[in-house]
């Protein structure tokens, strides 16, 4: 890891400067933070993703307790740069320290509580760390009463997909095929959709199996890559 001297004020003090209050009433409104919605009480700075990947590039050498802090903030984007910090911590760390971050991941899941916090941070950290270990974490975290929880869970095993695997993605999405949660559904089409990268035969015998049990969302996403005439066809139960 970086030897740079860093603070987390330091780094606090930078997002600050960029916010942009325009974007920011955006985005408070993108992630749903009604009352009542999935994002309640989400602050937003209005910063773009890849000016906050920009800067979490600078501050790598942040030490876990002021990821910590940063993960605790209400403020968006304070999380989504410490996760950013995170992945490429675990991307560059030995062996115990991979243990420790991925141990901290799951200690702090309540913190990473929106979509695109699961999803830029999951599959490298989670689904990385169990690629050559037993997986069993992934159904605990599929039963989950957290909606984050449980698309860590889904959303965790693109890692595998990526190498080529993907009965675990078809293990727990089946796990989660009955959930109500819009973001789930939508979880359980998209990593559906990548088993088709890996086999169109293995997905549509996945989906021709659960098609009762599919939520249309779900399946939507899961055929995005058929043709238009294909994906009528499957919409309408036929597998053939």
């Amino acid at each position: 890891m970086t030897s740079r001297r860093v603070t987390r004020q330091q780094l606090e003090r930078e997002l600050v400067l960029l916010a942009d209050p325009k974007r920011a009433e955006s985005s408070a409104w993108f992630f749903k933070t009604g009352k009542g919605q999935y994002g309640e009480g989400d602050r937003f700075l209005g910063i773009r993703v890849p000016v906050q990947r920009r800067i979490a590039r600078k501050y790598l050498g942040l030490p876990l307790r002021d990821i910590a802090r940063l993960l605790v903030s209400p403020i968006h984007e304070h999380r989504f740069t410490a996760l950013e910090i995170l992945v490429a911590q675990y991307e560059r760390a030995e062996e115990g320290e991979r243990n420790q971050i991925f141990n901290f991941y799951l200690n702090h899941a309540s913190r990473i509580n929106n979509w695109d916090l699961v999803d830029t941070s999951a599959p490298y950290i989670v689904g990385e760390h169990l690629r050559n270990r037993p997986r069993q974490v992934l159904d605990a975290l599929a039963h989950s009463e957290s909606v984050w929880e449980r698309r860590i869970a889904v959303v965790s095993t693109l890692a595998f997909v990526k190498h080529g695997e993907v009965e675990d993605t078809f293990r727990i999405c089946e796990k989660l095929l009955s959930d109500k949660h819009d973001l789930i559904r939508k979880a359980v089409g998209w990593a559906l959709r990548e088993t088709g990268r890996v086999s169109r035969r293995r997905l549509l015998r996945f989906l021709k199996t659960h098609y009762s049990s599919l939520s249309r969302t779900s399946l939507r996403y899961a055929i995005e890559h058929f043709s238009a005439a294909e994906r009528k066809q499957m919409l309408a139960g036929d597998f053939t």
